[in-house]
Formats: C-alpha cells, structure tokens, sequence
C-alpha cells in the first residue's frame, strides 16, 4: 500500500506531466507558400533538420493574411510553429507582438544580409522580384531597357500587361516619369507625388491589358497579346525552362521583397523553431535552395556561391540589385486601402 508521502510525490510528478504534455503533444510544424518551392524546401531544410535532430517534422501551406496568424495566436496554442511570411506580414506581426523574438547571435553575422531581410523577429527566407519582362524574339533588334521604354508605345508598339492593383504599379509610373528608383518613396509620401503617379498611369491606360495572377503575366506575353508586361522573376525562369522560351527580364528599376522565417508566439515548439530557422539560415545550405526552385537568396554569402549561370537569373544577384529597391511594407501598410480605393475609382472611369 502506498504510503501519504508516496502518494503525494506520485501526485506531484503526475501534475508535472500533465502540465509539460501540451509542449511535447505534436510534432515541429512549419507552413510555407506550397508547390515547388515548397518541395525544394523540404528536401533540404524539413527533412535534413528532422533528421539531425532525431525529430518528426510536419509541414503544411497556406496563402498569407495576417488576420490568419492573428487567429491562430490568440488561442494561446497555435497549431503552427515556424511559418513564412511576406514582407507587410512580417512587419504588421513584429509590431503587433504575433511572433518571437529571434536571437540573432544563432542565425549569423546581420552584416551578411540584405538589410530588408534583418528583423527582431524574422529572417529572410528567399529573395524575389517585379520587373518589366518581355519576349526577345520579338525584339530583335532594339529591346526595351527601361520603365521608360515600357510607356512609349511609339517605339515600342504594342499593349502592355500590368497588374490590378495599385501596388508597384505607382512606383513603376514614378520611374518611367523619370523618378530615379532609390527616390520613388519619398516622391510618393511627398505632396503630389501619389497624382503624378496616376498621371503617368494616365497616359498608358488605353494601351494596358490588366492581369490578376502571375501566371497571367508570363501568359499574355507568351501569346504575342501584350508586346512586354510587368512580370515575376520566378515565373518567368519556370516558364523559359519548361516551354524552351526566352522571355528576358529588365532588371534595373525592378522591385524586389522578401520573404521571412518566423516563429508564431507562443508555439509549443518555440525552441526547435529557433533552431530550425538557424539551420535553414547556414549559407552553404541556402545556397542548395535555388538548384532546385528560382528564388532568390537574401543572404550575400549564399547568394556569392551559386554557379554564374544561374546567378544571373535570380533577382538576388549583385549586378541584377543595382538599380533595383526594395518594396517599402511600411507605405504599403498605411496606404493600400486608400490607394486601391482610388486605384478602382480611376480603373472605372
């Protein structure tokens, strides 16, 4: 018979096993943004990470929204632990306190990093871009080099595709009205910066065929319907190999965002969270990501060590960031519904 000590102490560690349950009850989960890339990811950050650590790893998709993260961290138990957000996700998260504070002493030298990637909360994941695209078949004499040259449908005839939203479109009419890229926010946030930019988009309205995904871009320029379309350099890379195409992309005064690791307050896998972000962020390792997917590397040490040929199609190259910017989250933030109001109104008219 079990004396009253006895059975208090089996009490005791009954209660602590009760209370740890919760933490250890499932297995590391980590969502990203699916497909392709989310295969290559698996391969070799998921399943090498789970393996080095003797651990199950699980992952799962979604399509962004911070209203979703939102959701998921006010149960107190979120059911994600590590997860991949964009660029005004990250920045709506780290302020509203969604995600936790990373140690950056575990990831590596800030230094190494395109500073859009550092955060107190996030690290870049992967590196991709908007630019001005078109097929070089048809151009093969004289080509369009510029944002500029996307906007005189004299010389270079033909639609243009661009997409439905206000979004990188306004900074795209700012350079071609001769903006210089690193000065496009400030012309926005300056009075009349945002009418000159709907000026602009004024002037090439008749000849624009809008779009809503990004297939849609590779598509209309595919098909001869547009002569040159805003594009997204992962689309256009896919595309050129599967079809045996050669769609160009122009480079300077293209847009490029990030995309973050993070870890989702108050995940039961914090820990292994943190160290799975640290080993997805070993250069060596994030150099492998685009042998098998077209993304970007955010971190110069990686990104130094890809093969030239291939360097040369990722936006995260240093000749392609020369006169590219990075998208401001924080304008975008306190300005997209007032502009895709607008945006629409002008649209109808």
């Amino acid at each position: 018979m079990i004396n009253k000590k006895a059975s208090a102490l089996l009490g005791m560690a009954m209660a602590l096993i009760v209370a740890v349950t919760p933490a250890l009850s499932r297995d590391l989960t980590i969502t990203a943004w699916g497909g392709t890339s989310q295969e290559a990811q698996r391969k070799i950050f998921f399943e090498p990470f789970g393996q080095q650590k003797g651990i199950k790893v699980l992952d799962d998709s979604w399509n962004g929204g911070i209203g979703v993260v939102e959701a998921k961290v006010k149960t107190g138990d979120p059911n994600w632990d590590v997860l991949q957000v964009e660029a005004d996700e990250l920045a709506v998260g780290c302020a509203d306190g969604l995600y936790e504070t990373l140690d950056w002493s575990k990831i590596g030298n800030k230094e190494d990093w395109t500073e859009a990637a550092v955060s107190d909360c996030g690290v870049g994941a992967n590196l991709w871009s908007t630019a001005l695209t078109y097929d070089s078949a048809k151009f093969p004499q004289s080509a369009p080099s510029s944002w500029a040259d996307f906007w005189d449908v004299q010389k270079f005839v033909g639609k243009r595709g661009m997409r439905k939203g206000p979004k990188m479109m306004l900074e795209f009419a700012l350079m071609a009205d001769g903006v210089k890229p690193t000065e496009v926010y400030d012309v926005l946030r300056a009075p009349g910066g945002i009418d000159r930019a709907f000026a602009k988009l004024d002037q090439l309205k008749p000849n624009i065929v809008w779009f809503e995904s990004s297939a849609q871009s590779v598509q209309l320029v595919a098909s001869g319907e547009v002569a040159m379309s805003v594009g997204f350099d992962q689309r256009i890379t896919v595309f050129n190999k599967n079809e045996n195409r050669k769609l160009k992309v122009v480079w300077p005064g293209s847009i490029y965002a990030i995309d973050s690791w993070v870890v989702l307050k108050g995940a039961a896998n914090k820990e292994a969270g943190m160290e799975f972000i640290a080993f997805a962020s070993d250069p060596k390792r994030m150099a492998e990501l685009p042998l098998l997917t077209p993304v970007g590397l955010p971190n110069k040490v990686a990104a130094a060590q890809l093969p030239r040929d291939l360097a040369v199609t990722l936006p995260s190259s240093a000749e392609n960031m020369k006169d590219a910017i990075s998208i401001d989250a924080d304008f975008w933030l306190d300005n997209i519904q007032t502009l895709t109001a607008r945006f629409n109104t002008w649209l109808a008219q």
